[in-house]
């Protein structure tokens, strides 16, 4: 396990030595949507009974930046590896394509989980009630920083450039996040968007992760962890696959 603690040890650094750039900005970003979105909608907006409507976007911000950050942790130290050409320093040590993924992943989950951690602790100063299921919090945060991490893992190896990259966050993870319930409930929505929408399963996750911090939800928090944890497996399967062949690895 020497390898993978190594590799496990170089992600978390990469990402920790540059803290500034991944883990304040994403704050300040999400921060920003929290004024704007609020000051707008405010009262204008009421999707649960005693929830205010910044209330309820305070859980969807935080989860989004677990997600998009996990995602771009994994794929960008990817794709800077391979167009770097330091990546063959990764594949020539004795390390399985299983603790490979992992490491990876783990380290997505780290940051996502700090940026997560930091903006909530910066949201405190709105009185946002919490902890209504704090196990359901934890569980999706994890889960959902999972998911989006090995996603990383998947668009690291199958992106030759950077654009290619971009392509894929900007047509994928993007409207998956934006289209998933993070500043609006799904019942608002016209029947059709609201079937679409349950296709989704980022919708699964951050509705999931909303129920922890106020005991409502869209759907069944049991239906969400189901749907997300099914994803994940079948993500983690794929990467596993794609890495034991060398995919566009070791070509």
């Amino acid at each position: 396990m020497t390898g993978f603690r190594t590799l496990l040890y170089k992600e978390v650094l990469r990402f920790w030595k540059v803290s500034f750039q991944t883990i304040a900005a994403p704050v300040l970003t999400a921060l920003l949507y929290l004024l704007i979105f609020s000051h707008v909608l405010e009262a204008h907006v009421r999707v649960y009974d005693n929830v205010s409507y910044i209330a309820f976007l305070v859980p969807g911000l935080i989860i989004m930046s677990v997600l998009q950050n996990a995602f771009a942790n994994a794929s960008s130290s990817l794709i800077q590896s391979k167009v770097t050409g330091s990546i063959v320093f990764i594949l020539l040590p004795p390390i399985s394509y299983g603790e490979f993924w992992l490491a990876y992943v783990l380290a997505a989950v780290f940051r996502g989980m700090a940026v997560g951690a930091a903006l909530l602790l910066a949201t405190l100063a709105w009185d946002i009630p919490l902890w209504a299921g704090p196990e359901w919090v934890l569980v999706f945060a994890l889960l959902g920083g999972a998911v989006f991490g090995t996603l990383g893992v998947i668009a690291g190896i199958w992106a030759d450039k950077y654009d290619q990259l971009a392509a894929f966050q900007n047509f994928l993870i993007l409207p998956l996040t934006f289209l998933s319930g993070v500043f609006y409930s799904i019942h608002s929505l016209p029947p059709f968007w609201r079937m679409l929408s349950h296709w989704n399963p980022v919708f699964y996750m951050i509705d999931g992760f909303r129920y922890g911090f106020f005991g409502v939800s869209d759907v069944s928090p049991w239906l969400s962890l189901a749907v997300a944890g099914a994803t994940f497996v079948v993500l983690a399967v794929l990467t596993l696959v794609m890495l034991r062949s060398g995919y566009k690895l070791r070509s």
